[in-house]
């Protein structure tokens, strides 16, 4: 097992479990199932903040009379990194002589991409109509919204790369998820509180 896993990837559960390779074997078995029920709720986050930033910056291109999509709308004021998601997004949706459906863009456009919407390089352009996708938020910072994403969008990058993430502040980013959730919508969080896995398999950990 330790060969197959590699001795780089198991050595710092080895080292966590004073060498006992049982020990660090269910431990990385729990990292696992941890990562799993993360993922689920990160999940849920990753649609609904989608869908609420594409609504508002929607509503941003009809208040300014914009016959365009915002994403391809060159007067959108997006980074160069912005661009080349939304070229690589299209280009993942398109299907060959079909008009390749709005919905379908959104959806191929990652966790990432959006994080970086609420930067503070927009603060001045994009966060006024982005901030209002958030009407629970104690305020109108742009920085409450920002920092629990930064921390998501790296425990999320962990996740998919099938890092460890058993020494990370998981109750941490347990309530990042539902403070973000709850911003967007009470009963969002409230639901996806009420599905999600997080706090018993935080509870079993070896």
């Amino acid at each position: 097992m330790t060969a197959l896993l590699s001795p780089a990837r198991i050595s710092p559960y080895l080292a966590a479990c004073a060498g006992q390779q049982d020990q660090a074997l269910s431990l990385y078995c729990w990292n696992s199932a941890i990562a799993a029920a993360f993922f689920e709720d990160l999940g849920h986050l990753e649609v609904m903040l989608r869908n609420a930033l594409d609504q508002r910056l929607t509503l941003r291109q009809q208040r300014r009379n914009r016959q365009q999509e915002w994403f391809n709308d060159s007067g959108v004021p997006l980074a160069p990194r912005a661009r080349t998601d939304i070229h690589e997004a299209r280009r993942r949706a398109s299907v060959t002589g079909a008009a390749t459906p709005r919905g379908k863009i959104i959806a191929e456009l990652n966790f990432g991409f959006w994080r970086f919407l609420i930067a503070r390089q927009y603060q001045a352009t994009l966060w006024p109509d982005l901030a209002r996708a958030f009407p629970n938020a104690s305020r109108r910072a742009l920085t409450l919204v920002e920092d629990p994403l930064k921390r998501l969008h790296k425990l999320r990058n962990r996740i998919a790369h099938h890092e460890g993430i058993w020494d990370q502040d998981l109750v941490g980013r347990r309530d990042d998820v539902i403070n973000l959730l709850t911003y967007l919508d009470r009963n969002a969080a409230a639901w996806a509180a009420a599905s999600s896995r997080i706090d018993t398999v935080l509870s079993q950990r070896p």
